[in-house]
């Protein structure tokens, strides 16, 4: 891989390694995204799933991370073979970052509808309604736009015309490199990080309060919460990327970039799963519509 533009130093990579590290991206890519396809599927096709808040958001969030993986997967397959235009980086990197700051936001909602529907299920109907989730939707959304467009409004406003001219190695650091942007942003994602695990915490130990003398519902409730917990903390790691690429530096400079392929994986790759396991195979309801789908697939072919 040559990656010499924008000041970064050229390395090359053995391209049977170059070839396996692409094989088992683009192997899980198409693995995770057949997964969320057919939990998308099965959710616009049966009414139970389409009128249940608690699936509205789940299949937000499958969607998000499809768009995620495959902007990502994508990303990373171009790295090895050409530059981008900077525009055309641009606005992949935009959509990146949406996704990926849409996750933690989306993952607390979750965890808010799990606890109103543990500890206050008579008030669950009237607070969780269809309406006022695809309103909270649009909310993540809007969060999202407002913490990121700042970026790109002070790239246009201090880089030049010919700067969007340029062909770049389509990362982050190198397309909003301001020094202003990369301050908002730590700012930024260290709120977020207390915020949503905050309320994370305190859901967790209200679902356990009520779990030990409760339903088997609110154990589960608590396990679920555990789940999104394990996967906030994958995903809030890529909100110190940033500190964590410093490190991988010190400890292990001879394998520097094996040590960030690990981390591209576990970071980026790893939480998308998670998400299909922990509705996808632990949700009877869905398990059940989803293994009809995929049994009709197989019988198909």
């Amino acid at each position: 891989m040559n990656v010499s533009a924008a000041n970064v130093t050229v390395i090359e990579i053995p391209f049977t390694k170059v070839l396996l590290k692409n094989l088992i991206v683009v192997g899980l890519c198409v693995f995770i995204n057949s997964i969320n396809a057919g939990l998308i599927y099965t959710f616009s096709k049966h009414q139970i799933f389409n009128t249940n808040p608690r699936y509205i958001l789940f299949v937000h969030l499958v969607i998000n991370d499809l768009i995620q993986v495959t902007l990502s997967v994508a990303l990373f397959v171009t790295s090895y073979l050409f530059y981008l235009p900077m525009t055309v980086c641009c606005f992949f990197i935009l959509i990146a970052i949406f996704t990926t700051e849409n996750t933690p936001l989306n993952l607390a909602c979750m965890a808010v509808e799990c606890y109103i529907a543990i500890c206050m299920p008579l008030r669950h109907a009237q607070i969780c309604t269809v309406k006022k989730t695809r309103l909270l939707i649009l909310l993540i959304w809007a969060t999202s736009l407002v913490s990121v467009l700042p970026d790109l409004f002070m790239t246009l406003a201090t880089e030049s015309q010919d700067y969007f001219k340029l062909r770049v190695f389509c990362v982050r650091e190198l397309v909003f490199k301001n020094p202003r942007i990369i301050e908002r942003r730590n700012i930024t994602y260290i709120v977020y990080l207390v915020l949503v695990w905050c309320i994370i915490f305190f859901i967790y130990f209200r679902i356990m309060f009520t779990a030990r003398t409760a339903s088997k519902d609110a154990k589960k409730a608590r396990n679920t919460i555990v789940l999104h917990g394990f996967q906030l903390l994958l995903c809030m790691a890529t909100y110190a990327e940033h500190l964590v690429k410093n490190m991988v530096w010190q400890w292990f400079r001879d394998y520097y970039l094996d040590a960030l392929f690990a981390c591209y994986l576990l970071f980026q790759i790893l939480p998308r799963f998670i998400s299909s396991i922990i509705y996808g195979v632990r949700d009877k309801t869905f398990r059940k519509h989803l293994k009809g789908y995929f049994l009709c697939k197989i019988s198909t072919q």
